[in-house]
């Protein structure tokens, strides 16, 4: 009996693996099918015309978020979450595609120590800043939009980078140094190339 429902386990969650899986490489798809496209001049433009509200993203993120907890969070509407990965107390939780008004997003909440109110407010601040996710700590990485299956970043520093990781922050496919604070990130998704699309050596 204890082997029937071992495998009765098993079984289900495999199936609820497939069914997540599914639903994540739908999204991709519709996105990179249909979504709108965006280049790294723009995402250096809205860098910017927006940099104070960038950065009031990021004061705003740490300012609510302890440091030992790692909160992704991406708001995919007024109503959606894409995104709201959370790390604590040494472990991970991934959860795509939740209503904002659920019992699942109420019990992440608990967990991290914020409201609806936290919530409604991240999202004016990225609506401020023309951006969509965002990711606490340091350096606080900030999603700019989704283009086609990528995706473009800020990871923005505290401090001026050191000498000695400016080379891992400038490799001239997924990251592109802008200053000494500000480091350009693209991300090719899971099937997506993960270099920034027609970017050249040299720099933007």
């Amino acid at each position: 009996m204890n082997k029937f429902i071992k495998w009765t386990l098993k079984i289900i969650g495999f199936v609820l693996l497939i069914f997540i899986g599914f639903k994540v490489f739908l999204f991709v798809l519709f996105y990179g099918l249909f979504g709108k496209s965006y280049t790294t001049e723009d995402l250096i433009d809205n860098y910017n015309s927006k940099t104070a509200e960038i950065l009031e993203v990021k004061k705003y993120i740490n300012s609510v978020t302890s440091p030992d907890l790692k909160v992704d969070i991406e708001f995919e509407d007024n109503k959606t979450l894409g995104i709201f990965h959370i790390s604590a107390n040494g472990s991970h939780e991934s959860n795509w595609d939740v209503k904002i008004k659920s019992e699942k997003v109420d019990s992440l909440l608990k967990v991290i120590g914020w409201t609806i109110e936290t919530l409604k407010t991240l999202k004016v601040k990225l609506d401020n800043a023309n951006c969509i996710s965002v990711s606490n700590g340091e350096p606080c990485n900030i999603g700019f939009q989704r283009s086609g299956m990528g995706k473009y970043f800020y990871n923005l520093f505290d401090t001026p980078i050191a000498d000695s990781l400016k080379n891992n922050y400038n490799d001239s496919c997924t990251y592109i140094l802008y200053n000494d604070k500000v480091v350009l990130e693209y991300g090719g998704g899971a099937i997506g190339s993960q270099c920034f699309p027609n970017y050249k050596r040299g720099g933007p």
